[in-house]
């Protein structure tokens, strides 16, 4: 099981209801399509945030970091990272990815719970 973030670069939404409408149309045009963009830097940059805190769960063989795929870098694409988190560690790894992504400028986003982080 697994808990999962969306985070993107672009204005806060006004609520929870048009920040749901606004990952629906990214993850349309970003997750679902079949040309894949790279992650732009802002997102790169938050991503290189995140691994300085948990390596990627591709480099730690004992299976330690809060991701549940890896690379955690291929789970963004242009300005929208969609990544899970292991559900045991789902709740301070999501805090500090919302923490990290507040203090980059990005939005922050919990798709189980359909509301804004922080």
């Amino acid at each position: 099981m697994s808990d999962d973030l969306a985070v993107w670069e672009g204005d806060r939404p006004a609520d929870d209801k048009t920040a749901g409408r606004v990952f629906d149309d990214l993850y349309d045009r970003y997750i679902e399509c079949e040309v894949v963009e790279p992650p732009s830097e802002r997102i790169a940059a938050y991503v290189a945030a995140l691994l300085e805190r948990w390596c990627d769960l591709t480099e730690d063989e004992e299976d330690t970091p809060p991701w549940s795929t890896g690379p955690l870098i291929g789970e963004a694409t242009g300005p929208l990272i969609y990544f899970p988190m292991r559900w045991s560690m789902a709740e301070e790894a999501s805090a500090y990815a919302a923490d990290v992504a507040e203090s980059m400028g990005l939005i922050c986003f919990d798709v189980q719970h359909k509301r804004l982080r922080p």
